[in-house]
């Protein structure tokens, strides 16, 4: 195998070992040897690769940051109303967290302000979950009165909590409960219209 492959075999094998245990554990509560015993590598090719268990949490964050802005672009490109796209967009945000260990424990070190000098995606969610919802309303996709931006709060802070509940392993995971959300809180803030142009497709 060359050398530059096995090289990044090494590397990711560290990454998603890191990522396994931090998700387990907690960043705090994880030694380098627990890293080190999972990924299989020694401390030696460990230190090829990052020079601390910060340098290392540092990668994850970065990894995670650089996943969301091509879901929100490929979400948006789509040719849905902007309802449907801030709805699909955090059913598939909790599905990544669900399903991918390297994004949900580098969102988890992001939110816990492990990287608090690294350029966070976190805190883009918002207000481009405003701009969508906001549209929603004026394209009269929302009830008359709902207020667009508490819908948007509601549904990042809805995301950000299905995410960490659902990484239990106990009760439903991220998606479940995200899409439980959408099932309740839809009933009340969008139209009748779009509820059932939602129901018939």
């Amino acid at each position: 195998m060359p050398q530059q492959r096995r090289a990044q075999l090494t590397r990711r094998a560290i990454v998603v070992a890191a990522a396994e245990e931090f998700d387990r554990a907690g960043y705090d509560a994880v030694p380098l040897s627990a890293i080190l015993r999972r990924s299989g590598v020694t401390k030696g090719a460990f230190y090829f690769h990052f020079s601390s268990k910060e340098e290392l949490a540092l990668a994850l964050v970065r990894l995670q940051a650089q996943r969301w802005p091509r879901l929100q672009r490929a979400w948006l490109r789509r040719e849905l109303d902007p309802l449907s796209i801030a709805v699909g967009l955090l059913n598939d945000a909790a599905r990544l967290t669900e399903q991918d260990v390297v994004i949900r424990a580098g969102t988890q070190l992001a939110r816990h302000r492990i990287a608090e000098d690294e350029e966070s995606h976190e805190l883009e969610w918002e207000p481009l979950l405003q701009d969508l919802l906001r549209r929603s309303a004026v394209s009269g996709l929302l009830r008359p009165g709902v207020d667009p931006m508490a819908v948007a709060r509601v549904a990042y802070t809805a995301m950000v909590g299905a995410s960490v509940a659902g990484s239990s392993e106990v009760g439903p995971g991220a998606v479940a409960r995200m899409e439980e959300v959408w099932r309740v809180t839809l009933r009340g803030v969008a139209s009748p219209e779009w509820l059932s142009n939602r129901r018939s497709r």
